[in-house]
């Protein structure tokens, strides 16, 4: 069964991270992106803060502490990059492009030494295409360039540093209990941004925002979760499964929203499905 709890934990996360998405495309349109930050980091704090405590500080704790504070500080910096180019572009562009990050995470893995299943590497670059093709939205391809530049920047940084991030909780899943993983990067997150901008009264909220802004901080919390459940088994699988996100909230949308599936899109559909099922052979 080696690499099939990477697979599924990618999955899971791919389905959390593409709800989040779509609460978040909504939620910073409404309120300020640091706005829903702040509220996200104690979103996630309020879930994993009694879990984490109630089982004691693990050993080796303090070793792990770089890699902690890398995991929070990238996590929180792409998160902020990436609800900013949600408010100032579409998620037909902004979402495709984070989906990235699951590559750069792989590509950070595969350099520190990980071994990947023989044609694994050929199965991760299809499902990377799928996932490019399957996100490709018409009203993404009919706005102004100029209009989603300053969103695809944005969301090219937010790739960037989700990836980093993504390899930091994969290295310290083999070391410290999901938790504390959670736990610590949520909680820095509160100090850094949370405290300050409600001591400064800077936080904005509508009743509108809220309930897209818990759910984002839920499915981001229960989304890494599962990543790094799966990291266990293989990071570079997992980001790049994980990095279906894209692909999931293109087809969500077809259904909540409405919005139709081009042939290009369904196209990426069968390519993701196609090297998921040949991937798990392989890493089985």
């Amino acid at each position: 069964m080696s690499g099939v709890i990477a697979i599924l934990g990618g999955l899971g996360a791919a389905v959390m991270w593409a709800t989040s998405t779509l609460s978040t495309s909504r939620s910073s349109k409404l309120v300020p992106p640091a706005s829903v930050l702040a509220c996200v980091m104690l979103v996630g704090t309020v879930i994993t803060a009694p879990i984490a405590l109630a089982s004691g500080a693990p050993e080796g704790l303090g070793d792990q502490l770089g890699w902690l504070a890398v995991s929070g500080l990238a996590n929180l910096s792409g998160l902020f990059l990436a609800y900013t180019s949600l408010r100032t572009g579409k998620v037909g562009v902004v979402a495709p492009i984070t989906s990235a990050q699951g590559g750069f995470a792989a590509i950070i893995a595969v350099i520190a030494g990980e071994r990947i299943a023989a044609g694994s590497g050929v199965m991760l670059g299809v499902i990377a295409v799928g996932v490019a093709l399957a996100s490709l939205s018409r009203t993404a391809q009919q706005a102004p360039v100029e209009h989603e530049l300053r969103g695809a920047v944005f969301a090219a940084a937010a790739a960037v540093l989700f990836g980093l991030g993504l390899y930091a909780a994969g290295r310290l899943s083999s070391e410290l209990p999901v938790a504390w993983i959670l736990f610590v990067p949520r909680s820095l997150g509160v100090l850094v941004v949370t405290v300050p901008m409600a001591l400064a009264g800077r936080i904005r909220m509508t009743r509108r925002a809220l309930p897209f802004v818990l759910l984002s901080g839920a499915c981001e919390i229960v989304g890494l979760a599962s990543f790094t459940l799966g990291a266990r088994d293989g990071i570079a699988v997992a980001a790049i499964i994980g990095s279906q996100f894209a692909a999931l909230a293109a087809v969500i949308a077809y259904f909540m929203f409405g919005e139709r599936l081009r042939r290009v899109q369904i196209a990426g559909v069968v390519a993701i499905l196609v090297g998921v099922a040949v991937l798990t052979g392989l890493q089985a």
